[in-house]
C-alpha cells in the first residue's frame, strides 16, 4: 500500500509540474531561429565585381576579366572575423550585376571566365574552408536581380536562379544563413522579373533546412528597415508575415515589428563599417569611429537584434588595415564593457510560478540558456531585486527573456538603491532575446528590475550588470559657405580639440582649435578631442573638403520659386531644399560657380533628416561657360542603393570639364509616388 501511495504521489507531483509549465504566448521561434538567436555579431563581406569597377550596383556589362584580386586570402578574412569576436561570415556570392563568385554552370558571368586563378578559382570554396578552419559559420547573399543574364525577365529565369541556389547550397557544406536582396530592376532585355519567392524558399529548405532565410519578409529573419545599424527602441520579434514581402514599401514597420504579429520574424541589423558597402579607396579614411561602432553595438545587439557588420574587402582580396584596426579596437572595448558584476549575487522575485525551484529567480543569474524565472500564472507585473553585497559602480544592464515561449514584456524599468530607497535610473520597452540599457554611472549595493507591463506572465532568462568604459565623442568637422572650418565636440565637457591640415594624425601637441579658420580652396582636416589633462583621447576623425561655395549662387531651380534655395549650397548637411515637381519632366538646378573651374566631377547629398521623400535616384549633369549654351550630359546615371543608404555621392566625369555653370537635373526620385525633389548639398570636385 505504501508503494501504491508513493506511486500516486509521484504521478500527482509530475502532473502538477507539467500543468504549471508556462503556456507559450503568441508566435514562437522555430528550432532554426532559436539557433540563430544564440548568435550576436557576424560579418557581411561585400566583395565581387563592384570591388573592381568602383560601383555599388554594377550594370552587368562588365567583362569577367575585371575580377582579378592580386592577393585574395579568405583565411585572412576568417582570422580577422574570429579575432574581432564575430561568429560567422555572409558573402555576396552574386550581386545585382549577376557575377558569380563560384564557377556556375548557369551563367557565363562568373569567375570561370576571369583571369583570376586562370579561371579555376572559387571564392566560395576558399571561404567556406576558411570558416570551417576558424570555427565560423558560413552564409551566402544571392541577389535574384541579374543585370547580365539574358533570361532575366522570363519564366525560365526563376528556374535558372533556383539552379544557382542549388549549386551554392550543395557544394560548400553547412550554410547558416541565406540572404535574399529584394531589389528588382530591369535585366539586359529591359524587363523585370516576377520572382518565384515560394520556389526560392523551398529550394533553401530542401538543401539547407537548418539555414535561416533573410529578406524584408523573412520568412525567418527580417530587415531592420534601415542600413544605419539601428534597431528600434521598441522591437518586437513578431511580424504579420503574410502582409509583408520583399521590397515592402512601408519599410518603417519593419523597425518595431508588429506587436501581435502572426509569425516569429526577428530583426537582423545590417550596416557597413564604411559609408559604402563595397570597397572604395576614397573611403580608406572614412571608417566608422570606435564611438560610432559602440553606439551601433548597443543599438543593434542591445535592442533585440543580431548585428551584421559589413567588411568591404579591397582589390587585393584582403580586409583593409584600417578596418582591421577599428575592429580590434571594438573587440577590446566590448571585452572591457562586458565584465559581469551580477554573477554569483543574490536575487529575489516578488512572484514565482508555483513557488517551484524550476522557475526560481536564481535561474536568472546562472549561465544556462535553458533555465529561467517565471512569474506566477496571470501576473503581468513583478519585481526582481539583486543584492550586490557591497557598493558597486555600474552603468549598463543586460536582460533577456526566455523567448522559446514567446516575447511578452512591453515595459520595464531599472532602479538603484540610493539614500534608503530605490530611484529609477533607466527605462525600456520591449526586451526579447536581448536588451542592453545604458545609463549614467551609479554606485549602489542593490538593483531592482521592475516588469511594469507584460502581455503574459513574464519569463526572464538572464540578467547581467556592467561598468562599461565611457568613450569621448569624436569631434565634428564642418565648413560654412564662406569657407570657414569649425570643429566641435558634442556631449563632451570642456574638451581640448587638436587638428591638422597637412594629412598627419592629430596628437596632443598638434595645433589646438580655438576659432574657425579659412579653408576656401579645400584640403583635409583631421581632429581629435582630449580630456583629463590630455590623458584621454577620442578616435581621430577626418574630413576632405573641395573648393568652397563662397562665390556660388543658385541661378535657377525648377519652375516654381521656393524659399530657402540657398540651402543646397550652404555647407550645412542638416538643411535641405525641397521642391514639388511640376509634371513628369526633370527638375533642374543651375549653379553659377562665379568663375571658370576645371571640374572633375560633382557631389550630391540627399536629405539627412531620416525621411525619404525627394531623394534623387536618376540624374543628368551638364556644364556651360555662359549659362545659355549647355553641353550634352557629361555624367548621367543612377545613385545605387541611395534610398536605403542615403550617404553623400561623389561622381567623377570621364574627363576634366572647364566650366563656370553646372546644371544638375533630377530625372527620377526613389519613391514611385514621389511628388518632390530634395537636395541637402550640391558640390563639385576639382581635385
Amino acid at each position: 500500500m505504501r508503494s501504491v501511495a508513493l506511486f500516486f504521489a509521484l504521478v500527482s507531483l509530475s502532473w502538477l509540474t507539467v500543468a504549471q509549465t508556462p503556456t507559450p504566448y503568441g508566435a514562437v521561434p522555430s528550432p532554426r531561429q532559436l539557433q540563430w538567436h544564440k548568435l550576436k555579431y557576424y560579418a557581411f563581406v561585400h566583395f565581387n565585381m563592384n570591388t573592381f569597377t568602383n560601383e555599388e550596383w554594377g550594370h552587368g556589362t562588365e567583362t569577367a576579366d575585371l575580377f582579378n584580386p592580386t592577393q585574395l586570402d579568405c583565411r585572412q578574412w576568417a582570422k580577422v572575423a574570429k579575432e574581432a569576436g564575430m561568429e560567422g561570415i555572409v558573402i555576396t556570392a552574386k550581386h545585382h550585376d549577376g557575377f558569380c563568385l563560384w564557377p556556375s554552370k548557369f551563367t557565363e558571368h562568373s569567375v570561370k571566365n576571369s583571369k583570376w586563378r586562370g579561371g579555376k578559382g572559387d571564392v566560395l570554396k576558399e571561404l567556406s574552408a576558411a570558416c570551417k578552419e576558424y570555427g565560423l559559420k558560413f552564409g551566402v547573399y544571392l541577389s535574384p536581380w541579374d543585370r547580365n543574364h539574358p533570361a532575366y525577365g522570363t519564366p525560365q529565369y526563376n528556374e535558372i536562379f533556383k539552379n544557382t541556389l542549388k549549386e551554392v547550397l550543395t557544394q560548400y557544406g553547412d550554410v547558416f544563413e541565406v540572404w535574399f536582396d529584394g531589389a528588382n530592376g530591369e535585366g539586359p532585355n529591359g524587363k523585370k522579373q516576377v520572382y518565384d519567392w515560394p520556389g526560392f524558399i523551398a529550394t533553401v529548405r530542401q538543401y539547407q533546412p537548418n539555414a535561416v532565410i533573410f529578406s524584408d519578409a523573412g520568412p525567418d529573419i527580417r530587415w531592420v528597415g534601415n542600413e544605419d545599424g539601428y534597431a528600434g527602441e521598441t522591437n518586437w520579434a513578431t511580424l504579420n508575415r503574410d502582409k509583408v514581402y520583399p521590397g515592402y514599401p512601408d519599410y518603417w514597420e519593419l523597425t518595431p515589428g508588429h506587436e501581435d504579429g502572426t509569425h516569429w520574424v526577428p530583426t537582423e541589423v545590417n550596416c557597413s563599417i564604411r559609408p559604402g558597402w563595397y570597397y572604395h579607396a576614397s573611403e580608406d579614411n572614412n571608417v566608422k569611429s570606435l564611438e560610432h561602432l559602440v553606439d551601433i553595438y548597443y543599438s543593434s545587439i542591445g535592442r533585440n537584434g543580431n548585428w551584421l557588420l559589413n567588411l568591404p574587402v579591397d582589390r587585393r582580396g584582403l580586409v583593409h588595415e584600417n578596418d582591421v584596426a577599428r575592429l580590434m579596437e571594438l573587440k577590446a572595448y566590448t571585452d572591457k564593457a562586458s565584465i559581469n558584476l551580477a554573477g554569483g549575487k543574490v536575487i529575489t522575485a516578488s512572484s514565482v510560478l508555483s513557488k517551484a525551484p524550476t522557475f526560481a529567480a536564481s535561474n536568472i543569474l546562472d549561465k544556462s540558456r535553458d533555465t529561467y524565472w517565471a512569474a506566477a500564472d496571470g501576473a503581468k507585473q513583478a519585481t526582481l531585486d539583486i543584492d550586490l553585497g557591497k557598493p558597486t559602480t555600474l552603468n549598463r544592464l543586460l536582460i533577456e527573456e526566455y523567448i522559446a515561449l514567446g516575447q511578452r514584456v512591453k515595459k520595464f524599468s531599472v532602479a538603484a538603491w540610493q539614500d534608503g530607497n530605490y530611484q529609477t535610473i533607466a527605462q525600456g520597452t520591449t526586451i526579447g532575446n536581448r536588451r542592453i540599457l545604458r545609463f549614467p554611472v551609479v554606485t549602489t549595493s542593490k538593483i531592482r528590475v521592475t516588469i511594469e507591463e507584460a502581455k503574459a506572465s513574464p519569463l526572464i532568462r538572464h540578467i547581467e550588470l556592467y561598468n562599461a568604459p565611457e568613450l569621448i565623442v569624436p569631434p565634428v568637422i564642418s565648413r560654412s559657405k564662406d569657407g570657414l572650418v569649425t570643429i566641435a565636440c558634442p556631449r563632451t565637457t570642456d574638451p581640448v580639440i587638436t587638428y591638422t591640415t597637412d594629412g598627419s594624425e592629430p596628437t596632443a601637441s598638434s595645433p589646438r582649435f580655438s576659432q574657425p579658420f579659412a579653408l576656401v580652396q579645400g584640403g583635409t582636416v583631421k581632429a581629435r578631442a582630449f580630456i583629463d589633462n590630455m590623458k584621454k583621447a577620442s578616435s581621430p576623425v577626418s574630413t576632405n573638403f573641395d573648393i568652397s561655395s563662397t562665390k556660388w549662387t543658385v541661378v535657377s531651380a525648377g519652375t516654381v520659386p521656393v524659399k530657402g534655395i540657398d540651402r543646397l549650397i550652404d555647407g550645412n548637411p542638416m538643411t535641405f531644399w525641397q521642391q514639388r515637381k511640376v509634371g513628369d519632366g526633370p527638375v533642374p538646378v543651375v549653379l553659377d560657380l562665379g568663375e571658370t573651374l576645371m571640374l572633375n566631377g560633382f557631389t550630391y547629398l540627399p536629405r539627412q533628416d531620416g525621411r525619404k521623400e525627394g531623394i534623387v535616384y536618376k540624374y543628368a549633369v551638364s556644364v556651360s561657360q555662359d549659362g545659355q549654351n549647355w553641353s550634352a550630359p557629361v555624367s548621367q546615371g543612377a545613385f545605387s542603393n541611395i534610398n536605403n543608404n542615403p550617404v553623400g555621392q561623389a561622381v567623377r566625369f570621364d574627363k576634366v570639364q572647364p566650366a563656370r555653370y553646372l546644371k544638375f537635373e533630377a530625372l527620377e526620385t526613389t519613391g514611385a509616388t514621389d511628388t518632390t525633389v530634395a537636395i541637402a548639398e550640391l558640390g563639385i570636385l576639382t581635385r
